[in-house]
């Protein structure tokens, strides 16, 4: 991964310098200083004098049309490269590295803030499920939203592993229409009866260790006020996984939890003891 990056970075290295060059302006050449003609009189003549500023600046106008001729052709250039070269290198960066570029230099700001490439840099760290998503505020927005939500999930199990009974109360929506089905099967209904479930789960025996597993496959869609995920939960690596869906509701200018279930997918003649902890 750190060699993509550096590939990354070093392309993009390469067009900012290609841009640099192609925008520098011609230097101007110095007046000799020479008793020289311009337009048939002498440098020293009045009549050569006046001649030979007009003659001046009418070159100095010129050399300006160029450089500025120039500049356009080399930004044009810039801004060609951008969607087919640019676009796929920052596809190596990832997000911090992304929004830091974004304040380089406009040319490299148009491209960091590109759909193109915060769409593709949601494929490679999210899924490529929603490839058909349009999301109503652009790549760049959803990427965030997404990341936020899959933050608040791990969260979620970090207070698992603790053991925090606090920290679980403040995570869940104070709301009658929660609910929480946990892997034996037992649904808790409202907000009450799901903190109580999960002071049970907390107490539950487990040889005085904390409980270990893994999460993998996690999937997110965030709506503007709701979002879900899915993934599994493995607490063997050797046994079968848990399917898990967690529902978070945004109120308040903050998300929340209002529905987890889980269900364990056991073996062909597997009935042992389901784990409450998922």
């Amino acid at each position: 991964m750190d060699l993509f990056v550096a590939a990354g970075a070093t392309a993009v290295c390469f067009l900012a310098a290609i841009f640099a060059l192609r925008s520098r302006p011609e230097k101007k050449s110095k007046p000799c200083g020479c008793a020289c003609s311009c337009g048939g009189a002498e440098v020293g003549d009045a009549g050569g004098r006046v001649s030979m500023a007009r003659s001046n600046g009418e070159v100095a106008g010129k050399e300006k049309e160029t450089a500025g001729a120039e500049r356009q052709v080399g930004g044009s250039m810039m801004e060609q490269l951008v969607p087919e070269i640019t676009t796929h290198a920052l596809s190596y960066l990832d997000y911090p590295s992304l929004c830091r570029l974004s304040m380089t230099n406009s040319s490299m700001r148009r491209a960091a803030n590109d759909d193109n490439a915060w769409k593709a840099l949601y494929h490679k760290d999210f899924t490529v499920e929603q490839d058909s998503v349009t999301p109503p505020n652009g790549w760049k927005s959803y990427y965030a939203a997404t990341k936020a939500i899959v933050n608040l999930n791990t969260e979620f199990y970090n207070i698992i592993r603790e053991r925090s009974l606090p920290a679980m109360s403040r995570f869940w929506l104070q709301a009658d229409y929660v609910k929480c089905v946990h892997a034996s099967g037992e649904l808790f209904s409202g907000y009450n009866a799901v903190i109580d479930s999960w002071s049970l789960a907390f107490n539950w025996d487990h040889g005085g260790q904390g409980i270990a597993f893994q999460i993998r496959d996690v999937r997110a869609r965030v709506l503007s006020d709701m979002a879900w995920i899915t993934m599994k939960a493995y607490v063997d690596i050797d046994s079968g996984p848990f399917h898990v869906t967690n529902i978070y509701e945004f109120r308040n200018g903050q998300w929340y939890m209002v529905h987890h279930h889980s269900s364990v997918m056991l073996g062909e003649g597997d009935l042992g003891q389901p784990n409450v902890f998922i």
